[in-house]
């Protein structure tokens, strides 16, 4: 058994075609140009990952605010990458509401799971310094008196920006930049707060105009990009 795997081991090393070691570096040294090329497409870059890369293990450092990339070469050879962590849109520190005084105001406009999204994203403390949680949310809700969200009792149907963007077809951030346009209307009852866009202005004469003017300024080969949204490596 051992011999026969021996033999099956050899016969696929012999099958393996020789490796050009100036033919290879010549690649090596075109690959910028052929990544940055107009002509290549997501699925090209991800073929070329596929080959280059092995994994990539990802780490924080949080002394330099830095996503730490160790880059495991095909072949043994290792990098180390260090990408500064986006610090801007962050909601300011000294602007964070009292977590009661948010919830006072933003209770009964979201779910619960929603309302945890937000007080997290505003930095709203809770009293042992942990995370807001939908169960978190509730049970202070539940003490404070808040009725729960009801969508059949809501006065004009709303829904949130990343809805909205899914029903109009574009991304979250083409949606938000219609909203500081004064295209889409759209309400924040608190800054950091989901926000509010009526259902009934989706299909304004002014936001379909919009969209289409977002849709028109897409590549040629934005389709293509559909099927490859994210660009995967080996083993994810």
């Amino acid at each position: 058994m051992l011999e026969r795997k021996i033999e099956e081991l050899s016969a696929l090393s012999a099958a393996r075609p020789a490796i050009d070691r100036g033919r290879l570096l010549q690649l090596a040294h075109d690959l910028p140009t052929v990544w940055n090329a107009p002509s290549t497409d997501t699925r090209t870059k991800q073929r070329l990952i596929h080959i280059l890369v092995q994994e990539i293990i990802c780490d924080l450092d949080d002394t330099t605010n830095e996503a730490v990339l160790l880059i495991h070469w095909t072949g043994g050879r290792h990098t180390e990458v260090r990408v500064a962590r986006v610090k801007t849109g962050r909601y300011p520190s000294d602007m964070a509401p009292p977590a009661v005084e948010a919830l006072r105001k933003l209770g009964g406009h979201w779910p619960d799971r929603e309302l945890a999204v937000s007080l997290n994203r505003m930095l709203c403390k809770t009293g042992d310094g942990e995370g807001w949680t939908a169960v978190r949310v509730r049970d202070m809700r539940e003490r404070l008196g808040i009725p729960e969200y009801d969508p059949t009792k809501a006065g004009s149907p709303v829904i949130s920006l990343m809805k909205a963007a899914e029903k109009l077809g574009i991304c979250i951030g083409l949606a938000k930049s219609l909203v500081q346009k004064g295209i889409l209307p759209a309400t924040q009852i608190l800054p950091g707060s989901p926000w509010m866009v009526p259902i009934e202005a989706l299909t304004s004469e002014a936001v379909l105009i919009g969209v289409q003017g977002v849709v028109g300024r897409r590549p040629k080969i934005y389709e293509d990009y559909q099927h490859d949204k994210v660009v995967r490596l080996p083993g994810l």
